[in-house]
């Protein structure tokens, strides 16, 4: 007798959060007369420039290894669309490399971020709350990977920022935010969230965080 019992995978827990009980108290929030007007994630990009890969392409390949571990899925490698000579840089060469999640991948990578990975920044004041793009979607870095547990600290042959772009369903950034912020997204409040970010890539974990010492 043939087994027909096929296995029924676990629905992420963010995703289950979101169906029975966020997406309900955001329509109040929102003041939204329709539950299908209520934002949602639509997709998540990870992209880490690794520009001195055109010296040292071994910065590039171990770049993708990183991603892959962080994402759970092989990212692309992303290529210059212009040369610029004082860089020398030229069109076509590799100097990065992206992952875009969608459906229970993205949901699940959400989670690590905001429960394990963002908690393990060190001297952690919050997430800016104001690197919106004005239609509901957020983009902040991270100066390290070894903030996701998936990162071996003592494999990896350098630090590597990464951007983190969350595109919504939101029509506009305060829907966004009310979405992100019902995720338990830490955004800074009070004088924090008036900090002006810099952009030095390797002086810590996140933006002028300190590396975390293992």
């Amino acid at each position: 007798m043939t087994d027909t019992t096929t296995e029924v995978k676990a629905v992420p827990r963010l995703k289950a959060r979101y169906a029975e009980q966020t997406k309900g108290e955001l329509q109040g929030t929102l003041g939204l007369g329709n539950i299908m007007q209520v934002p949602t994630l639509q997709k998540i990009v990870i992209n880490m420039g690794v520009g001195r890969a055109t010296q040292q392409p071994s910065l590039l390949e171990a770049a993708v290894v990183d991603l892959t571990a962080i994402a759970g899925q092989k990212p692309i490698v992303t290529k210059a669309k212009h040369s610029i000579a004082g860089f020398k840089l030229r069109e076509g060469q590799a100097i990065g490399t992206k992952v875009t999640l969608r459906g229970d991948r993205m949901w699940e990578f959400l989670d690590r971020l905001v429960a394990i990975a963002i908690p393990r920044i060190r001297d952690f004041r919050g997430l800016p709350a104001t690197s919106w793009d004005g239609h509901g979607n957020y983009t902040f870095g991270l100066n390290d990977q070894t903030v996701f547990t998936e990162i071996n600290y003592d494999k990896i042959d350098s630090a590597r920022g990464m951007d983190i772009t969350i595109v919504t369903t939101a029509s506009d950034d305060a829907a966004g935010k009310a979405l992100l912020d019902a995720f338990g997204f830490p955004f800074r409040t009070g004088t924090d969230a008036q900090v002006v970010e810099t952009k030095h890539r390797n002086r810590g974990q996140f933006r002028g965080g300190k590396p975390r010492k293992k």
